[in-house]
Protein backbone atom coordinates (compact mmCIF):
# COMPACT_ATOMS: atom_id res chain seq x y z
CA UNK A 1 0.00 0.00 0.00
CA UNK A 2 1.83 3.40 -1.07
CA UNK A 3 1.36 6.61 1.37
CA UNK A 4 -0.64 9.10 0.54
CA UNK A 5 -0.08 12.53 2.31
CA UNK A 6 -3.32 14.16 4.32
CA UNK A 7 -5.33 15.89 1.97
CA UNK A 8 -4.15 19.34 0.88
CA UNK A 9 -7.49 20.67 -0.52
CA UNK A 10 -8.91 19.67 2.61
CA UNK A 11 -6.00 21.49 4.47
CA UNK A 12 -6.48 24.84 2.77
CA UNK A 13 -10.34 24.80 3.54
CA UNK A 14 -9.21 23.88 7.21
CA UNK A 15 -7.01 26.91 6.86
CA UNK A 16 -9.66 29.21 5.37
CA UNK A 17 -12.18 28.26 8.10
CA UNK A 18 -9.35 28.90 11.03
CA UNK A 19 -8.82 32.58 9.18
CA UNK A 20 -12.30 33.09 9.46
CA UNK A 21 -12.77 32.22 13.00
CA UNK A 22 -14.48 35.16 15.15
CA UNK A 23 -10.86 35.38 16.94
CA UNK A 24 -8.00 37.87 16.23
CA UNK A 25 -5.95 36.64 13.08
CA UNK A 26 -2.82 33.90 13.93
CA UNK A 27 -4.78 33.95 18.19
CA UNK A 28 -5.05 30.06 18.06
CA UNK A 29 -1.27 29.70 17.73
CA UNK A 30 -0.39 26.04 17.28
CA UNK A 31 -3.55 25.19 18.05
CA UNK A 32 -5.24 26.47 15.26
CA UNK A 33 -2.27 24.86 13.65
CA UNK A 34 -2.93 21.45 14.85
CA UNK A 35 -6.55 21.75 13.93
CA UNK A 36 -5.99 22.19 10.09
CA UNK A 37 -3.54 19.16 10.41
CA UNK A 38 -6.34 16.89 12.24
CA UNK A 39 -8.42 17.94 9.56
CA UNK A 40 -6.41 17.76 6.69
CA UNK A 41 -5.75 14.07 8.15
CA UNK A 42 -9.57 13.30 8.33
CA UNK A 43 -10.25 14.64 4.83
CA UNK A 44 -13.19 17.01 6.63
CA UNK A 45 -13.69 20.02 7.43
CA UNK A 46 -15.00 21.22 9.79
CA UNK A 47 -12.73 17.84 11.83
CA UNK A 48 -14.83 15.05 13.47
CA UNK A 49 -14.15 15.03 17.68
CA UNK A 50 -11.29 12.89 18.47
CA UNK A 51 -12.89 10.41 20.81
CA UNK A 52 -11.49 7.12 19.67
CA UNK A 53 -7.87 7.02 20.68
CA UNK A 54 -5.95 4.00 21.21
CA UNK A 55 -2.47 3.33 22.79
CA UNK A 56 -0.07 0.31 22.13
CA UNK A 57 2.39 -0.48 24.51
CA UNK A 58 5.25 -2.56 22.35
CA UNK A 59 7.48 -4.24 24.98
CA UNK A 60 10.85 -6.00 24.86
CA UNK A 61 14.35 -6.79 26.58
CA UNK A 62 17.46 -5.72 25.55
CA UNK A 63 20.48 -7.31 25.54
CA UNK A 64 22.30 -4.33 26.05
CA UNK A 65 20.69 -3.81 29.42
CA UNK A 66 23.22 -6.31 30.40
CA UNK A 67 26.28 -4.13 29.97
CA UNK A 68 25.82 -1.27 31.84
CA UNK A 69 23.54 0.60 30.03
CA UNK A 70 20.35 1.26 32.28
CA UNK A 71 20.10 2.19 35.95
CA UNK A 72 17.93 -0.44 36.37
CA UNK A 73 17.58 -4.22 36.27
CA UNK A 74 16.30 -6.00 32.88
CA UNK A 75 13.87 -7.43 35.27
CA UNK A 76 12.09 -4.64 36.05
CA UNK A 77 10.55 -4.96 32.08
CA UNK A 78 8.35 -7.99 33.13
CA UNK A 79 7.54 -6.31 36.40
CA UNK A 80 6.23 -3.03 34.43
CA UNK A 81 4.16 -5.05 32.26
CA UNK A 82 2.25 -6.81 34.75
CA UNK A 83 1.76 -3.07 35.47
CA UNK A 84 0.11 -1.87 32.89
CA UNK A 85 -2.02 -5.02 32.86
CA UNK A 86 -3.68 -4.02 36.14
CA UNK A 87 -3.95 -0.62 35.21
CA UNK A 88 -1.50 0.83 37.85
CA UNK A 89 1.20 2.49 35.91
CA UNK A 90 1.86 6.06 34.90
CA UNK A 91 0.36 6.23 31.70
CA UNK A 92 -2.30 4.11 32.95
CA UNK A 93 -3.44 7.04 35.11
CA UNK A 94 -2.99 9.49 32.57
CA UNK A 95 -4.85 7.13 29.83
CA UNK A 96 -8.01 6.48 32.36
CA UNK A 97 -8.05 10.55 32.94
CA UNK A 98 -8.45 11.12 29.14
CA UNK A 99 -10.27 8.45 27.75
CA UNK A 100 -7.48 6.62 25.83
CA UNK A 101 -7.69 2.93 25.54
CA UNK A 102 -4.47 0.96 26.39
CA UNK A 103 -3.49 -2.23 25.14
CA UNK A 104 0.44 -3.77 26.21
CA UNK A 105 1.97 -6.45 24.32
CA UNK A 106 5.24 -8.66 24.54
CA UNK A 107 7.53 -8.51 21.50
CA UNK A 108 10.58 -9.41 23.06
CA UNK A 109 10.63 -9.66 27.00
CA UNK A 110 12.73 -12.09 28.71
CA UNK A 111 10.37 -14.45 30.37
CA UNK A 112 7.01 -16.29 29.29
CA UNK A 113 4.79 -14.91 31.95
CA UNK A 114 3.30 -17.79 32.93
CA UNK A 115 1.58 -16.85 36.07
CA UNK A 116 -0.80 -15.26 34.07
CA UNK A 117 -4.34 -16.65 33.27
CA UNK A 118 -4.40 -18.42 29.73
CA UNK A 119 -6.46 -15.57 28.03
CA UNK A 120 -4.48 -12.42 29.51
CA UNK A 121 -1.28 -14.22 28.50
CA UNK A 122 -2.13 -15.59 25.07
CA UNK A 123 -3.10 -11.97 24.23
CA UNK A 124 -0.40 -10.55 25.90
CA UNK A 125 2.24 -12.66 23.68
CA UNK A 126 0.40 -13.93 20.60
CA UNK A 127 2.99 -11.68 18.79
CA UNK A 128 6.19 -12.79 20.96
CA UNK A 129 9.15 -12.84 18.09
CA UNK A 130 11.79 -13.99 20.28
CA UNK A 131 13.13 -13.67 24.17
CA UNK A 132 15.30 -10.72 24.52
CA UNK A 133 16.80 -8.78 21.55
CA UNK A 134 20.73 -9.57 20.92
CA UNK A 135 23.35 -6.98 22.36
CA UNK A 136 24.17 -4.98 19.11
CA UNK A 137 27.44 -4.21 20.42
CA UNK A 138 28.60 -8.07 20.23
CA UNK A 139 25.76 -8.88 17.17
CA UNK A 140 22.68 -8.13 15.28
CA UNK A 141 19.22 -7.00 17.77
CA UNK A 142 17.30 -9.25 15.02
CA UNK A 143 17.57 -11.45 12.17
CA UNK A 144 16.27 -11.00 9.10
CA UNK A 145 13.65 -13.26 9.38
CA UNK A 146 12.63 -12.06 12.92
CA UNK A 147 12.51 -8.38 11.54
CA UNK A 148 10.43 -9.02 8.96
CA UNK A 149 8.06 -10.65 11.29
CA UNK A 150 7.99 -7.59 13.92
CA UNK A 151 7.52 -5.31 11.05
CA UNK A 152 4.51 -7.53 10.04
CA UNK A 153 3.27 -8.01 13.66
CA UNK A 154 3.24 -4.21 14.14
CA UNK A 155 1.44 -3.25 10.92
CA UNK A 156 -1.26 -5.77 12.12
CA UNK A 157 -1.39 -4.89 15.32
CA UNK A 158 -2.16 -1.24 14.11
CA UNK A 159 -4.72 -2.38 11.54
CA UNK A 160 -6.78 -4.14 14.45
CA UNK A 161 -6.65 -0.76 16.17
CA UNK A 162 -8.07 1.04 13.27
CA UNK A 163 -10.73 -1.79 12.76
CA UNK A 164 -12.21 -1.12 16.44
CA UNK A 165 -12.34 2.42 15.50
CA UNK A 166 -9.29 4.44 16.46
CA UNK A 167 -9.07 8.07 15.51
CA UNK A 168 -5.86 8.80 16.67
CA UNK A 169 -2.93 6.45 17.34
CA UNK A 170 0.06 6.45 20.12
CA UNK A 171 2.94 4.26 20.59
CA UNK A 172 4.10 3.58 23.81
CA UNK A 173 7.43 1.27 25.09
CA UNK A 174 8.93 -0.59 27.92
CA UNK A 175 12.10 -1.98 28.08
CA UNK A 176 14.73 -1.63 29.94
CA UNK A 177 17.90 -0.28 28.00
CA UNK A 178 15.95 0.68 25.23
CA UNK A 179 16.78 4.42 24.85
CA UNK A 180 20.52 2.31 23.63
CA UNK A 181 18.85 1.28 20.54
CA UNK A 182 16.62 3.83 19.60
CA UNK A 183 19.55 6.18 20.30
CA UNK A 184 21.80 4.24 17.68
CA UNK A 185 18.63 3.82 14.96
CA UNK A 186 18.48 7.84 15.25
CA UNK A 187 22.80 7.93 14.64
CA UNK A 188 21.73 5.68 11.78
CA UNK A 189 19.24 7.61 10.42
CA UNK A 190 20.58 11.13 10.64
CA UNK A 191 24.60 10.07 10.34
CA UNK A 192 25.36 11.34 13.85
CA UNK A 193 28.40 10.19 16.30
CA UNK A 194 27.37 8.36 19.58
CA UNK A 195 28.34 11.39 21.27
CA UNK A 196 25.39 13.76 19.64
CA UNK A 197 22.41 11.12 20.62
CA UNK A 198 23.56 9.57 24.09
CA UNK A 199 20.98 10.67 26.55
CA UNK A 200 20.25 9.27 30.13
CA UNK A 201 17.48 7.11 30.07
CA UNK A 202 16.27 6.59 33.42
CA UNK A 203 18.80 8.56 35.29
CA UNK A 204 22.18 6.99 34.67
CA UNK A 205 25.29 8.54 35.92
CA UNK A 206 28.14 9.66 34.07
CA UNK A 207 30.19 6.49 34.70
CA UNK A 208 27.21 4.63 32.65
CA UNK A 209 26.39 7.36 30.19
CA UNK A 210 30.22 6.73 28.93
CA UNK A 211 29.66 2.99 28.84
CA UNK A 212 26.67 3.67 26.63
CA UNK A 213 28.26 6.05 24.47
CA UNK A 214 30.78 3.58 24.01
CA UNK A 215 28.29 0.45 23.05
CA UNK A 216 26.33 2.98 20.85
CA UNK A 217 29.96 3.81 18.96
CA UNK A 218 30.86 -0.01 18.85
CA UNK A 219 27.29 -0.50 17.48
CA UNK A 220 27.45 1.49 14.55
CA UNK A 221 30.72 0.71 13.64
CA UNK A 222 29.93 -2.79 13.57
CA UNK A 223 26.88 -2.13 11.66
CA UNK A 224 28.97 -0.49 9.09
CA UNK A 225 27.26 0.39 5.75
CA UNK A 226 23.94 -1.16 6.86
CA UNK A 227 22.65 1.39 8.89
CA UNK A 228 22.18 3.43 5.35
CA UNK A 229 19.52 0.45 4.59
CA UNK A 230 16.48 1.05 7.79
CA UNK A 231 15.73 -2.43 7.91
CA UNK A 232 19.09 -3.55 8.19
CA UNK A 233 19.08 -0.64 10.83
CA UNK A 234 16.48 -2.46 12.95
CA UNK A 235 18.38 -5.79 12.81
CA UNK A 236 21.30 -4.85 13.57
CA UNK A 237 20.46 -1.91 15.83
CA UNK A 238 17.50 -2.29 17.05
CA UNK A 239 14.91 -4.85 18.52
CA UNK A 240 11.86 -6.73 18.28
CA UNK A 241 8.93 -4.21 20.06
CA UNK A 242 11.03 -1.47 18.15
CA UNK A 243 11.15 -3.23 14.41
CA UNK A 244 7.12 -3.84 15.68
CA UNK A 245 6.63 -0.09 16.60
CA UNK A 246 7.74 0.49 13.06
CA UNK A 247 5.49 -1.49 11.40
CA UNK A 248 2.47 0.04 13.46
CA UNK A 249 3.81 3.51 12.61
CA UNK A 250 3.80 2.39 8.64
CA UNK A 251 0.47 1.00 9.02
CA UNK A 252 -0.90 3.76 10.93
CA UNK A 253 0.30 6.15 7.92
CA UNK A 254 -0.38 3.88 5.12
CA UNK A 255 -4.21 4.04 6.02
CA UNK A 256 -4.28 7.88 6.60
CA UNK A 257 -4.90 7.31 10.56
CA UNK A 258 -3.03 10.10 12.31
CA UNK A 259 -0.21 9.19 15.19
CA UNK A 260 0.76 11.12 18.02
CA UNK A 261 4.30 10.30 18.88
CA UNK A 262 5.82 10.28 22.14
CA UNK A 263 9.49 10.14 23.65
CA UNK A 264 12.40 8.75 22.09
CA UNK A 265 11.19 5.05 21.34
CA UNK A 266 8.09 5.95 19.16
CA UNK A 267 10.69 8.98 17.27
CA UNK A 268 13.29 6.66 16.56
CA UNK A 269 10.72 4.68 14.87
CA UNK A 270 8.64 7.28 13.36
CA UNK A 271 12.49 8.38 11.77
CA UNK A 272 12.99 4.65 10.37
CA UNK A 273 9.12 4.34 9.43
CA UNK A 274 9.90 7.43 6.90
CA UNK A 275 12.68 6.37 5.93
CA UNK A 276 11.43 3.07 4.69
CA UNK A 277 8.41 4.72 3.24
CA UNK A 278 9.07 8.52 2.52
CA UNK A 279 6.42 10.66 3.70
CA UNK A 280 4.80 8.41 6.40
CA UNK A 281 5.85 11.25 8.96
CA UNK A 282 3.16 13.90 7.90
CA UNK A 283 0.64 11.49 9.60
CA UNK A 284 2.72 12.36 12.99
CA UNK A 285 2.69 14.43 15.42
CA UNK A 286 4.67 15.27 18.23
CA UNK A 287 3.46 14.72 21.63
CA UNK A 288 6.28 15.77 23.82
CA UNK A 289 9.87 16.53 23.78
CA UNK A 290 11.71 14.29 26.18
CA UNK A 291 14.63 15.36 27.76
CA UNK A 292 16.34 12.35 25.41
CA UNK A 293 18.62 14.58 23.18
CA UNK A 294 18.27 11.94 19.86
CA UNK A 295 14.25 12.89 20.46
CA UNK A 296 14.97 16.12 19.51
CA UNK A 297 17.58 15.91 16.93
CA UNK A 298 15.03 13.18 15.02
CA UNK A 299 12.26 15.43 15.43
CA UNK A 300 13.72 18.30 14.04
CA UNK A 301 14.73 16.27 11.17
CA UNK A 302 11.12 14.91 10.63
CA UNK A 303 9.92 19.15 10.85
CA UNK A 304 7.77 18.11 14.05
CA UNK A 305 7.31 20.43 16.77
CA UNK A 306 6.43 18.74 20.17
CA UNK A 307 2.87 20.48 21.69
CA UNK A 308 4.34 19.43 25.11
CA UNK A 309 7.73 20.25 26.59
CA UNK A 310 7.42 19.13 30.06
CA UNK A 311 10.83 17.53 31.09
CA UNK A 312 9.00 13.94 30.73
CA UNK A 313 11.24 10.45 30.77
CA UNK A 314 8.67 7.97 31.69
CA UNK A 315 8.09 6.81 28.24
CA UNK A 316 5.16 4.30 28.31
CA UNK A 317 3.39 6.68 25.60
CA UNK A 318 3.00 8.94 28.59
CA UNK A 319 3.93 12.10 27.15
CA UNK A 320 1.92 11.92 23.91
CA UNK A 321 -1.24 10.69 26.22
CA UNK A 322 -0.65 13.90 28.36
CA UNK A 323 -1.29 15.71 24.87
CA UNK A 324 -4.22 14.27 23.83
CA UNK A 325 -6.41 16.58 25.11
CA UNK A 326 -4.23 19.50 23.38
CA UNK A 327 -5.19 17.33 20.56
CA UNK A 328 -8.80 17.62 20.97
CA UNK A 329 -8.82 21.46 22.24
CA UNK A 330 -7.87 22.04 18.66
CA UNK A 331 -10.72 20.08 17.56
CA UNK A 332 -13.10 21.88 19.15
CA UNK A 333 -11.81 25.29 18.40
CA UNK A 334 -12.07 24.68 14.40
CA UNK A 335 -15.49 22.90 14.54
CA UNK A 336 -17.13 25.22 17.80
CA UNK A 337 -15.99 28.94 17.53
CA UNK A 338 -18.40 31.07 15.39
CA UNK A 339 -17.48 32.59 12.22
CA UNK A 340 -16.85 36.18 12.09
CA UNK A 341 -19.67 36.30 9.50
CA UNK A 342 -22.29 34.59 11.91
CA UNK A 343 -21.64 38.13 13.85
CA UNK A 344 -22.28 40.40 11.40
CA UNK A 345 -25.17 42.41 10.81
CA UNK A 346 -27.67 41.18 8.51
CA UNK A 347 -28.85 43.55 5.46
CA UNK A 348 -31.31 46.14 6.68
CA UNK A 349 -33.04 45.70 3.70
Amino acid sequence: MTIRTPDDNVRNQAAERLGALATPPGALGRLGELAVWVAACQGEVPPRPIENVRLVIFAGDHGVAQHGVSAFPPAITGAMVRTFLSGRAGVSALAKAHGVQVRVLDLGVDEEFEDLDATTREALTRHKIRRASGAIHLEDALSAEETRAALEAGAAVAREEIAAGAQLLISGDMGIGNTTPAAAMVAAGLGLPASEVTGRGTGIGDDAMRTKSDVITTALARAGERADDPIETLAALGSADLAATTGYLLEAARNGVPVLLDGLMSVACALTADRVEPGAAKWYAAGHRSTEPAQSLALEKLGLEPLLDLDLRLGEGSGAVAAVPVVRSAVALLRDVALLSELAPGDPA
